[in-house]
């Protein structure tokens, strides 16, 4: 039996409310207390070129990098929005090898550019009866209009039954903006994956905002997992970041 950790986290490009300052090396801080195997992170900076100027304390770099330095040896990150300075979007970071990495484009309209970064990673000892390896994961931003959302949902659902086998262990986390709680009955119905703390506390996590959370807008999906344990990080040090809570959850094999 496998066990492993993992963790959501909207991290606002690495900067606090208001983008008053940069708050990238507490938050990677705090990830690194989580002793998360896997991270899916969203609003991730890939480059901003004025930022080093603003900034006192800005890293160099992308910030996915940043943050996996020397406990994650492996990322990758998916570009979603470029603009002139620069490029943000999704990005997962893992503990274990990646064996592969593809960034797909769903974006309902041209005012928000979003992506599903989809990577398989290896996972020691995660072998099911047809020799199959490695784990599937997902990482989503989904839009804030209600009808980008379902094209987005719809796109999901095609693209799990296309690229990934009905039998093989899938994640999909990230910050899916469903406040009014659509999306788990949904995917629940087409690809039998489950919210994880519906699994074990009975309902969605609260995430958003992170000082007093009220919306059920972050969520981490399972297949093939049974879930040991979920919590939502706030207060303390975790609400002076972003304007999201972070997510984590321990799981275990089928």
């Amino acid at each position: 039996m496998t066990t492993l950790k993992i963790a959501t986290y909207n991290i606002h490009k690495g900067l606090s409310y208001f983008n008053r300052r940069v708050v990238l090396h507490e938050l990677r801080e705090r990830l690194r207390e989580l002793n998360a195997d896997i991270v899916f992170l969203q609003e991730v900076q890939g480059e901003h070129t004025h930022h080093g100027e603003r900034y006192l304390n800005y890293p160099e770099g992308a910030q996915h990098e940043f943050i996996a330095a020397e406990v994650w040896p492996h990322s990758v990150y998916g570009k979603n929005s470029v603009y002139e300075a620069g490029h943000h979007g999704n990005a997962i970071l893992s503990r274990f090898p990646i064996l592969q990495s593809l960034n797909t484009d769903v974006s309902a309209h041209r005012f928000e550019s979003r992506g599903l970064l989809h990577c398989e990673i290896d996972l020691p000892d995660q072998q099911n009866e047809k020799g199959l390896q490695g784990v599937h994961c997902l990482c989503a931003h989904f839009g804030l209009f209600a009808k980008g959302r379902r094209e987005q949902t719809g796109a999901l659902i095609e693209y799990v039954r296309n690229e990934i086998p009905p039998d093989a262990p899938l994640i999909i986390a990230g910050d899916f903006n469903d406040w009014r709680n659509q999306l788990s009955k949904t995917l629940a119905s087409e690809l039998n994956i489950h919210d994880v703390f519906h699994l074990h506390r009975g309902k969605p996590a609260r995430s958003f905002p992170s000082r007093l959370p009220m919306l059920r807008l972050d969520r981490i999906y399972v297949r093939g997992f049974n879930v040991l344990h979920s919590s939502v990080h706030t207060g303390g040090a975790w609400q002076r970041l972003s304007d999201h809570a972070a997510l984590s959850a321990q799981l275990s094999s089928l």
